[in-house]
C-alpha cells in the first residue's frame, strides 16, 4: 500500500513564516514536520510515499530528494498552482496506483501525532468491505470545540449526532482511502470534505478514534508550542 502526504498549501495563517518557507518545511522537534510523517511511515511499513506541492514546492523536492535517508522512495506530484485536497489526490492518483490493493492512506502534512499508523488497515470482509474511507479522529482541540462528524456505535461516521449535541469528534487529517472514493472526479474536485460526506450520507466511512497527541500546526502559535512539547520529549 502506498502513502501520500498533502504538502501543497500556501500556509496563509502561518505568515510570514511561510513566505519563504514551504509550511511542511518549518521544524518542530528539531526536524521539519514533514520528516515526522516520513519517519513514521517508515516505521509503519510503507516504502512508496507520493507528495504533492505547489507553493516553494521545489524546497521540499531539494530537502527531501528521493528518500533514501529515510528508507522511502519518493514521488511528487507537482501543481503549480495549488488544487484543494481532493483535487490534489485526483491528480496523484496515478502515482498511487499499487498492484495489491486499491487504498491507500493520506496524511495532512501540516498537523503532527502520535498515532500507529499500523492501525489503519484496509477492510478484510464483512460488512465494512464496502467501505470508502476510514478517518482517524481525535478529541477536539480548543480552537475546534465543535468538532467535525459523529462517531456512531457501528463505528460509522455521520455528519449528524441524531440529537446528541457535543459528542463530534475532530478529524484529524490522517485516512485510509479507497479509489473508488474519486471515480467520475478531475482534480478541479476541490475540498475533500464534501466527498467524505457524500460517502457518509451511505454510511461508506468509517472512524478511529485516537486518544493519543495529535496537533493541528495551523498558527506560528501552535508550532511554537509543538517545538517546546517535541523538545521536552527529548531523553
Amino acid at each position: 500500500m502506498k502513502a501520500m502526504i498533502l504538502a501543497a498549501g500556501k500556509g496563509e495563517r502561518m505568515r510570514p513564516l511561510t513566505l519563504t518557507t514551504p509550511k511542511p518545511l518549518l521544524s518542530a522537534g528539531g526536524k521539519p514536520l514533514i520528516e515526522h510523517h516520513l519517519e513514521h511511515l517508515n516505521r509503519a511499513g510503507f516504502r512508496d510515499v507520493v507528495i504533492n506541492h505547489a507553493w516553494l514546492g521545489e524546497q521540499i523536492e531539494y530537502t527531501l530528494g528521493g528518500g533514501d535517508r529515510f528508507g522511502l522512495s519518493l514521488h511528487y506530484s507537482r501543481e503549480g498552482e495549488p488544487l484543494e485536497t481532493a483535487g490534489g489526490i485526483v491528480r496523484a492518483l496515478p502515482l498511487l496506483e499499487s498492484s495489491d490493493t486499491q487504498w491507500f492512506m493520506v496524511i495532512n502534512g501540516d498537523i503532527w501525532s502520535d498515532f500507529d499508523l499500523t492501525r489503519l488497515q484496509p477492510p478484510a470482509s464483512g460488512e465494512q468491505a464496502s467501505l470508502d474511507a476510514i478517518l482517524v479522529m481525535a478529541d477536539n482541540p480548543v480552537h475546534h470545540r465543535k468538532g467535525d462528524f459523529c462517531l456512531n456505535d457501528n463505528g460509522l461516521l455521520s455528519e449528524e449526532c441524531a440529537g446528541k449535541e457535543g459528542e463530534k469528534l475532530t478529524f484529524t487529517g490522517i485516512s485510509l482511502l479507497h479509489r473508488r472514493l474519486f471515480e467520475g472526479l478531475t482534480d478541479q474536485a476541490g475540498k475533500l470534505g464534501p466527498v467524505l460526506r457524500a460517502a457518509m450520507a451511505k454510511s461508506r466511512v468509517a472512524g478511529l478514534h485516537h486518544l493519543g497527541s495529535w496537533v493541528d500546526v495551523g498558527t506560528p502559535e501552535r508550532l511554537r508550542a509543538l517545538d517546546q512539547q517535541l523538545a521536552a520529549q527529548e531523553p
